[in-house]
């Protein structure tokens, strides 16, 4: 598949809805680490019960009640955003919301590796360029934040984890994209998400604790934008947009959350994350632009 031919795929819709999904992720670290009542585990068991629950209602009243065929094609995916959650937000409070989300964003350079064998994409030298453009301001940010009162060897090295979980949600994201639809794979991957943290949320003792009002206030947040819109969004942007793209985006989630976390959390920001992030955003704005421009080349030669 050329370049031009990869660019047919991606839709001017999908990538909005990608950006949007985006914001979401990013502000879901901050708005669980703020929830310091909880432990992790029960923050994840909480939020991916009521996430769930907001799906399968929503599925319902739309009149297409989850199926169990599409909880058997979803079953790596579910798997695989279970993982990611949990491993995720313990993380969060072992080291900087910064550090947590910078090195989930390492992501991106596995899928530009893997996309072509998987899902025949071929991305442009360009786009390679301006990925690793991003990720050298994404390791700037990182790197700046290696001396901060928060920082921690241990949530790094569990970073580095998640990021493998990360990857393959989105690999079976979009490999179940021409299988069932987007709502369902959305519906099955809560539940079967919900399921797997349930019995380590249990194991912890930290389920236990019950949630105080404004907690509940926080995990319906959490559930409703990051958990139910987010996913909802970028599974279907999966099918107006590259596999690549759609992971290189993500480079945008760290520096969102460390500017949330500076505002919200009071975390410490230096000067030099400053620099990186306008390396990220910088890059990614060219990287979006020359899609729309290769889709527009891709039109005239249509």
């Amino acid at each position: 598949m050329t370049a031009v031919a990869d660019a047919r795929t991606a839709d001017p819709r999908g990538l909005p809805a990608a950006a949007l999904a985006m914001v979401g992720w990013a502000a879901s670290g901050v708005i669980a680490k703020g929830i310091d009542e909880l432990g992790p585990l029960a923050v994840v068991f909480w939020r991916m019960w009521i996430y769930a629950a907001i799906v399968l209602v929503f599925l319902q009243l739309r009149g297409t009640p989850l199926r169990g065929s599409s909880i058997r094609a979803s079953l790596g995916g579910g798997l695989s955003l279970g993982a990611d959650i949990m491993l995720f937000f313990v993380s969060l409070r072992l080291t900087t919301v910064a550090n947590a989300t910078v090195i989930g964003s390492c992501q991106p350079v596995i899928m530009l590796l893997i996309a072509g064998r998987l899902f025949g994409e071929r991305p442009r030298r360009a786009d390679w360029g301006l990925a690793m453009v991003a990720l050298v301001g994404v390791a700037i940010v990182l790197f700046g934040s290696s001396g901060l009162p928060e920082w921690s060897l241990a949530g790094d090295l569990l970073s580095v984890v998640t990021v493998v979980a990360w990857t393959l949600y989105f690999v079976f994201s979009k490999l179940t994209r021409d299988t069932i639809d987007s709502s369902q794979y959305t519906g099955a991957t809560a539940l079967i998400a919900a399921l797997v943290a349930t019995p380590f949320a249990i194991g912890s003792g930290q389920v236990f604790d019950a949630p105080s009002p404004t907690a509940w206030l926080w995990l319906g947040i959490l559930s409703i934008g990051p958990g139910f819109t987010s996913h909802m969004l970028m599974n279907w942007a999966f099918g107006h947009i590259p596999a690549w793209l759609g992971s290189t985006l993500t480079l945008a989630i760290p520096v969102t959350s460390t500017l949330l976390a500076w505002v919200f959390l009071g975390e410490p920001v230096v000067a030099l994350q400053f620099g990186g992030m306008a390396v990220v955003i910088v890059a990614l704005a060219a990287l979006v632009t020359g899609q729309s421009g290769a889709r527009s080349a891709a039109a005239d030669v249509g």
